[in-house]
């Protein structure tokens, strides 16, 4: 039996899940609109694994959601996931978000989910999944107009979840089209994602492992009087 650390810090839900193969027998989450990961993350951790009844020298794998998401959240989980594998020497897994919002969606066959993260002004990330959870396009980051997605939606429904389903509720018209914003990543949908790549060993390099941004950060600074 394979125990998995699972970490999910790439939006506003810092999120730690313990997981025996791939069922979550323990999951920690907050989501918090001020990002505390910082305070809550390790304190998390260290609640989950005491809940389970296990230590640190018990776990074989660390899983962490690799982006796209907030920068600053993707470098608390991506850092606190390296500093557990180097020092406990542990194999390193990511695990997609965008994939991670899709897999909670109950779907029927013919049916999409689009997962969507907000970023800047009317721009998302997104991703495109069958029922099965598996990719129908690939992540971008693109600015949603009427146009957006259109080649996917006709007689079945198609689900946008995550926070950039919001702006696209007040663009995109099509009656199949479901929208649930609320839908945030967390640590429970890791665990099948990461048993999988667990099984067929597919680690990540933790010397040179970084987060998934997608497009470059950009530091906004104060224009000068």
């Amino acid at each position: 039996m394979a125990i998995l650390l699972h970490l999910e810090t790439a939006t506003t839900n810092c999120s730690v899940g313990i997981s025996k193969d791939d069922q979550i027998v323990v999951l920690k989450e907050n989501n918090a609109v001020n990002y505390s990961h910082s305070e809550q993350l390790h304190v998390f951790i260290k609640e989950a694994l005491k809940e389970a009844s296990l230590s640190f020298t018990d776990l074989d794998a660390v899983a962490v959601s690799k982006g796209p998401g907030s920068y600053t959240g993707l470098r608390i989980g991506v850092s606190a996931a390296k500093g557990l594998c180097f020092s406990l020497d542990l194999p390193l897994i990511s695990t997609p978000t965008l994939q991670n919002i899709a897999c909670q969606m109950d779907l029927e066959p013919g049916e999409l989910v689009i997962s969507a993260l907000d970023a800047r002004r009317m721009e998302v990330y997104s991703c495109v999944y069958d029922h099965q959870y598996r990719e129908v396009r690939e992540t971008r980051a693109e600015i949603i107009d009427e146009a957006s997605f259109a080649e996917y939606v006709g007689e079945k429904r198609v689900y946008l979840v995550g926070s950039g389903a919001e702006k696209c509720r007040g663009v995109l018209q099509h009656p199949n089209f479901i929208f649930q914003p609320d839908v945030v990543p967390s640590a429970k949908e890791m665990a099948a994602i990461a048993f999988e790549k667990f099984k067929s060993k597919q680690f990540e390099d933790v010397a040179y492992f970084e987060p998934y941004y997608l497009k470059d950060f950009v530091l906004q600074q104060k224009k000068k009087n």
